[in-house]
């Protein structure tokens, strides 16, 4: 019988990482594959986590990344089982539409959306029951959001993508979950704009994220929406117009003077 596997992405730092550490704590997991761009943050991890922490280096942007964790599972001599599938890699900016270069959004778009499909089809021919996906989306998700608007529209594509799939594989015992937190704090946050504190409501440690997320997924709830900030995002996305929020968006924007 083959080894139970769990899949994490973007596992050197942040969400990715805590996810890492809180899998690892599951007996029933025999390795842990994390996979980054970067090989010396790889070797680092797989240094603080220990051998079960197996290093894939991808860039999951290119056709080429993706065929590495492809290529990694057809070799295994015996079958594995992919027990968890994490799809946590993805690239964050703020900014207008001109700050972004065709090629910047290019590669957002396949990171964050062309990836999570890619590695979702090619994990769940070596999943079964008990599997679980978790994408993870952002509170970002729920509305049209100015200035994050590439990355709040990609998100939007991961959480609509999990619920469909998640249908889809309704009776098979493989679950999908959504993963949807507010503003956690990682080291893409930008803490301070011209001078000033930036005041993050509903801040999460990325720990946090990861246990709840797990724990939701676990029961088979297709959504992980934390904290109490993005449960209220969530409910004012369905009750408030969007231009009203959009509205609320760029005021608060503009005490940082954006």
């Amino acid at each position: 019988m083959g080894a139970r596997i769990a899949v994490v992405t973007g596992a050197t730092g942040g969400i990715g990482r805590a996810f890492a550490e809180r899998l690892l704590e599951d007996e029933g997991i025999d390795e842990l594959w994390a996979v980054s761009r970067t090989p010396e943050k790889l070797e680092r991890l797989r240094g603080d986590l220990g051998g079960r922490a197996v290093p894939l280096a991808a860039d999951l942007s290119t056709a080429e990344g993706l065929r590495v964790v492809e290529r990694a599972l057809l070799a295994q001599p015996e079958r594995p089982t992919v027990a968890y599938l994490v799809n946590n890699a993805g690239a964050a900016k703020m900014g207008a539409w001109a700050e972004f270069p065709v090629d910047e959004i290019e590669r957002t778009v396949a990171l964050n959306c062309t990836a999570v499909a890619a590695l979702c089809r090619i994990c769940l021919p070596f999943m079964g029951r008990g599997s679980r996906i978790l994408n993870v989306s952002s509170a970002s998700a729920f509305q049209p959001t100015p200035f994050l608007g590439l990355y709040a529209a990609t998100k939007a594509f991961e959480l609509s993508y999990s619920r469909a799939l998640g249908a889809e594989l309704a009776g098979t015992g493989v679950t999908v979950c959504a993963v949807c937190p507010s503003w956690v704090d990682t080291d893409l946050l930008l803490h301070e704009v011209n001078g000033r504190r930036v005041a993050f409501p509903g801040l999460v440690p990325p720990g946090k994220v990861a246990a709840l997320a797990l724990r939701d997924a676990r029961r088979g709830r297709a959504l992980s929406v934390h904290p109490l900030y993005a449960k209220y995002l969530h409910v004012a996305a369905k009750l408030v117009p969007q231009r009203l929020v959009m509205t609320t968006w760029l005021r608060m924007l503009k005490r940082y003077g954006g």
